[in-house]
């Protein structure tokens, strides 16, 4: 950043124009300009502001309020003094969760808006906002984190991307499980509504958690043989249907289970390195028969076209973990060629904040 006392002058003259404090001047009293100006100047504020509406979303999903709304209107005073809240706090707090379209006030009430319905019908997503303290505690030095000189906390509660095979501590093994369980909802629910199956015999889901891929799959095609290849204190904890084979494992270390005719890898390459995931597609190559079907889906980098969720949030997260990055589809194309996979296909996706898929065969 210039010091205060150096003239700002940025590269190009689009730039420098906008910078200009008369062009600026100009633009608060043009009438097109006018709301142009406004919505840069907003967009911007919020960018600033970004970390305290994440906190208050914290607090609206940490005390309930959301659900407690959700059978109706009430007063700040009221959920005040239901929640053990100062009453001109709790007012604060719900004049800002209307500010962000999650409440809708009218007159001393406040209820709950069509976002805030929104946000509590997406399966697994006041989950996400819980555990995210752990990620904020990771960034409250961001300078210090970009440059590497920080111990992430994040990195220790996915301790299986670090490759652990020996028996964890049951907590941490239901405590992550559960997240992976709840958002992964949603993911199975935005992959398979683009992604068809048809054709598939036999589905082999690799880093599957508890299941949840494998059950959503059920439903769609209770005709399709289902197993699951995870860590063995994880296969244990799936509640899955008996007929589902389990195989406990680390892909690391072990080949994956032949049988299968297309294996799905959820949410399963951002956590690792290249490394890795040469390796693992390397064994997914070795285990599907040819003409057998690879499914990558996970969340995406937008690459040359930077994508403003999955290249902010995703990509900070997975920098937190350690071990892993968010990719673009011509990276993980790139990745899939060198493992000897063909006809790459990726679907649209509605929702890539949830997820984006790609298709790969093996010859």
């Amino acid at each position: 950043m210039p010091a205060p006392d150096l003239p700002f002058r940025p590269a190009g003259w689009v730039n420098r124009l906008v910078a200009a404090p008369r062009f600026q001047a100009i633009c608060a009293r043009v009438p097109g300009l006018r709301g142009i100006a406004r919505r840069e100047g907003a967009a911007i504020f919020d960018l600033m502001q970004g970390f305290v509406q994440s906190q208050m979303l914290m607090a609206l999903v940490e005390l309930r309020v959301l659900h407690l709304l959700a059978d109706g209107p009430a007063t700040a005073d009221a959920l005040a003094r239901r929640l053990d809240v100062p009453p001109e706090r709790m007012a604060i707090l719900l004049q800002a969760g209307a500010a962000m379209q999650l409440l809708r006030r009218k007159r001393d009430q406040f209820r709950l808006a069509r976002r805030g319905a929104a946000f509590l019908a997406v399966p697994g997503l006041a989950e996400m906002v819980r555990h995210h303290d752990v990620l904020y505690r990771d960034l409250s030095d961001p300078v210090a984190f970009i440059k590497g000189q920080t111990e992430p906390e994040l990195a220790r509660f996915w301790p299986y991307v670090f490759g652990a095979t020996d028996p964890m501590d049951p907590d941490v093994t239901a405590r992550y499980s559960h997240l992976m369980a709840e958002s992964q909802r949603m993911v199975a629910d935005a992959a398979l509504a683009q992604l068809s199956l048809s054709g598939v015999r036999h589905l082999l889901d690799v880093g599957g958690g508890t299941g949840m891929f494998l059950r959503a799959v059920r439903a769609r095609y209770p005709g399709v043989k289902l197993a699951l290849f995870d860590l063995p204190d994880v296969v244990k904890q799936a509640a899955l249907p008996a007929d589902v084979t389990r195989h406990g494992g680390s892909f690391r270390s072990d080949p994956l289970p032949a049988g299968a005719d297309a294996i799905s890898l959820v949410r399963v390459l951002y956590d690792h390195s290249d490394d890795t995931v040469r390796s693992l597609l390397a064994r997914a190559y070795a285990a599907l028969p040819s003409g057998g079907r690879l499914l990558v889906i996970e969340p995406m980098s937008g690459g040359a076209r930077p994508d403003p969720q999955t290249d902010v949030y995703f990509s900070v997260y997975t920098l937190a973990m350690r071990t892993g990055r968010t990719r673009s589809a011509a990276e993980i194309t790139d990745l899939l060629i060198q493992a000897g996979f063909v006809d790459f296909k990726t679907y649209p996706a509605d929702k890539p904040f949830v997820t984006c898929i790609l298709d790969a065969r093996k010859p």
